[in-house]
């Protein structure tokens, strides 16, 4: 049962028979054929069909969520009783935003010292993406923004409040200057992350609301070592927070300054399902970063 279950999640995450058939690691006749079974064993059908996925049934939206919730169940208790025998130990799964990544280093740093038994799999994607994965159990938790967007049925733990400055070069229009404001960026060719991005959509609305306008001449990206290169290169400038600055190799030539007036801040953490019990990965990853947060607040 557990496997047709899985089968119903994938499909619904993709969308699309033959793309759910590989991230189950199964044709898609087999696929097709368990979902088939399972709707024989309740009675019901769960996926609306055409020529095409169309979508789930009013009875495979809440099949979907039983399901969730019993494979999320079955793999905590299998993690329980290989944590008993072993340890903590196993994958951890894990989702992070472009800006957050130097911070998923700090953390994965402090769980290998404690748990060396565990070990990682990171990987970038959007703050919506994020949820979406943790709610299908792709992914062990995310590391994102708390404040910015709902964060439903979901634990958050605090680790630090991002804030944004002016990436420049040194003898450019603010040479000699400490500080910006954000009213003295309008108009300027700005290398930004892509619009599906969360900080992107922060950027843009603090630029709207204290700056007077949308950015200028706006190269997009949705990665940050492209961001770096383009900034090194003296045409483009950046909005970029500050760990995220530490991380990536900037000309020498390149400063960054605090954007003021006013300084904008926003909480990132980390984010995992709200469930009891909690597998014993997702408990250690709770711990490490309420660890890690206290640290980065003193």
């Amino acid at each position: 049962m557990l496997d047709k279950l899985e089968f119903l999640i994938a499909l619904a995450r993709e969308r699309h028979f033959r793309r759910a058939a590989e991230q189950c690691g199964v044709t898609q006749p087999t696929l097709s054929a368990g979902i088939k079974h399972l709707e024989e064993s309740l009675g019901a059908p769960l996926v609306n069909r055409g020529s095409r996925y169309v979508g789930l049934t009013p009875e495979g939206e809440r099949v979907l969520l039983w399901a969730r919730q019993i494979t999320g169940d079955a793999r905590a208790m299998r993690q329980e009783v290989e944590t008993l025998r072993r340890g903590v130990s196993g994958t951890i799964r894990l989702a992070v935003i472009p800006t957050a990544l130097p911070i998923a280093a700090r953390l994965c740093g402090d769980l290998t010292d404690r748990h060396p038994g565990v070990r990682f799999s990171i990987q970038s994607a959007s703050s919506k993406a994020i949820l979406g994965m943790i709610e299908d159990f792709v992914i062990d938790g995310g590391l994102t923004y708390l404040d910015n967007e709902p964060l439903p049925r979901m634990e958050t733990a605090p680790i630090y409040q991002e804030g944004y400055r002016l990436v420049t070069q040194a003898d450019g229009r603010f040479a000699g200057r400490t500080e910006v404001a954000w009213g003295e960026l309008s108009g300027l060719p700005l290398c930004l992350f892509t619009p599906d991005m969360q900080n992107r959509r922060i950027v843009d609305q603090t630029l709207a609301q204290y700056g007077g306008g949308a950015p200028g001449d706006c190269t997009e990206t949705n990665s940050s070592l492209v961001m770096a290169a383009l900034v090194s290169s003296g045409r483009w400038h950046s909005i970029m927070p500050p760990a995220l600055i530490e991380a990536v190799a900037l000309a020498p030539s390149v400063v960054h300054l605090p954007i003021v007036d006013p300084q904008i801040t926003h909480a990132v953490g980390l984010v995992v399902a709200e469930r009891e019990p909690q597998t014993p990965l997702v408990r250690a990853l709770v711990a490490g970063a309420r660890r890690l947060g206290e640290k980065m607040a003193l």
